[in-house]
């Protein structure tokens, strides 16, 4: 007798949306939407400023375009920014999902999900997990027993953001049939001048989430992994920054781009303009998928997704920082869908 395994298909999306904080002092209302730029930000006493709403709008009209099931976030200003975000720009077609982790600037990964799916969700932090980790003046404080001022000595610090643990199933949570961990790797910026590039606490990090990724290989050796986020670095097989290579050596992630034989030149998602003259495409944003789930990507799905003007026209890659700054975020998205996965 012949039994049919039950499966469904997920188009999903990543996108670093570039300090996204929409917090108002009242409930927003589509009223908002009317406002000068102006007057959309007097609607909010926050010390962080909300995005401006142009780029909100553009960035909301891009989102429907592609119409992904999951979209992975990075750079939210909290579980209120996201839930402000798909009310006033998704027509409440999702559901928000975050933990605030660990950042200094208040920028958290997160999830919208697409409501009336056949499955349930759960997700869980690891913002308190250890990396395992400590700047060379700490190392050096804890080797000589002399204390830091004003500091204790720790005994490693936890990731610059979370990795946000997302598990998809239909009756029990312990039996996912899909998972994803989403994360923002430490920045290069080095404001203490502590850690050149941030180099050290991206690699530790990337270690660590190699960790997490591999204790979920072994307690679900069957279950699909996601691995996504903003690596802020290079982590694709050809010429791999340094603190990625454990990517290739530990583990058989595989990003989606190069599964789909992507030119290099329509995998950049980030420009970097150099002198206000120059312009370099950069992959530093990265959706690797376990062994398990790389035969169900429809290879051609995947693509970087460029913005679109308000009559439908792709903008041409920024060639200056003006050009740069106009765009509704500094990043594209990631998009991608993955087939007949099936039903634990």
């Amino acid at each position: 007798m012949m039994t049919w395994t039950k499966t469904t298909n997920l188009k999903l999306c990543l996108l670093n949306a570039e300090n996204l904080f929409l917090q108002f002092d009242a409930e927003p209302t589509k009223d908002l939407l009317k406002l000068s730029e102006i007057e959309w930000q007097k609607h909010s006493s926050s010390i962080y400023e909300n995005k401006n709403l142009r780029k909100c709008q553009e960035l909301g009209r891009g989102l429907l375009e592609i119409n992904a099931d999951i979209i992975m976030f990075c750079e939210v200003g909290g579980i209120e920014s996201l839930k402000n975000f798909n009310h006033l720009f998704m027509n409440d077609c999702y559901s928000p999902v975050l933990i605030e982790g660990n950042s200094d600037r208040n920028i958290d990964v997160g999830y919208l999900i697409r409501k009336n799916t056949p499955f349930f969700f759960d997700i869980l932090s690891n913002k308190s997990r250890l990396i395992n980790y400590l700047y060379p003046h700490e190392r050096l404080s804890l080797q000589s027993g002399y204390p830091l001022a004003n500091k204790e000595i720790s005994v490693s610090h936890k990731f610059s953001r979370d990795v946000a643990e997302l598990r998809l199933f239909t009756s029990d949570k312990e039996k996912p049939f899909l998972m994803i961990l989403l994360t923002h790797l430490k920045s290069r910026l080095d404001r203490d001048r502590i850690d050149p590039n941030g180099f050290e606490r991206r690699q530790a990090e990337l270690k660590t989430l190699l960790e997490i990724y591999k204790e979920l290989e072994l307690a679900h050796p069957l279950v699909p992994i996601v691995v996504a986020g903003d690596f802020n670095g290079n982590a694709s097989p050809a010429e791999t920054d340094e603190e990625f290579k454990d990517l290739y050596t530990l583990t058989g992630l595989k990003d989606v781009f190069e599964l789909a034989l992507l030119k290099p030149e329509d995998r950049a998602t980030f420009y970097q303009v150099k002198n206000n003259t120059r312009t370099e495409g950069r992959q530093i944003d990265f959706c690797f998928l376990s062994p398990t789930l790389q035969a169900h990507l429809n290879h051609n799905s995947v693509k970087a997704y460029r913005y679109k003007t308000d009559f439908g026209v792709e903008h041409g890659i920024p060639k200056n920082m003006e050009e740069k700054l106009r765009l509704p975020s500094d990043h594209y998205p990631i998009v991608f869908e993955i087939e007949n996965i099936p039903f634990s």
